[in-house]
């Protein structure tokens, strides 16, 4: 037994250890305030929400200097966190979504496109809201 009881001890303290760098690395992450631009995966505190752009799921908008027949459109997939929820869904620059009684709304995005190339994914920038 006394030689059982250094190895339970050692293999419990490396445990705690995991658990607490775990700890330390999530609280370290901070979301942006409502009302800032944020890249793909930054998250956006919102009241009592937290809003994460995820993907851009399409980015159909007329290259800016160009006329074209329609407007096109962004879709922006969104995790949108809440107490003990979560829910991901599609956003469409300009159209207010309801989640869970909020209202979402991607309000912007950025870069505009332009005829000559296309945009990156971690060139976009995002303002999304909550009321």
């Amino acid at each position: 037994m006394r030689k059982l009881f250094p190895a339970i001890l050692l293999a419990a303290i490396a445990i705690g250890g995991c658990a607490g760098d775990r700890g330390a690395a999530a609280s370290t992450v901070s979301a942006a305030p409502q009302g800032s631009a944020v890249a793909l995966e930054q998250p956006v505190a919102a009241g009592d929400l937290t809003l994460t752009p995820v993907e851009v799921k399409e980015d159909s908008r007329c290259a800016a200097g160009t006329q074209c027949i329609w407007a096109g459109r962004i879709v922006v997939s969104t995790r949108v966190e809440g107490a003990g929820w979560s829910e991901t869904v599609d956003l469409v620059a300009g159209e207010p979504k309801a989640v869970h009684g909020r209202t979402i709304l991607l309000a912007s995005a950025l870069p505009e496109r332009t005829a000559e190339d296309d945009i990156a994914a971690s060139d976009y920038r995002f303002t999304l809201t909550a009321e």
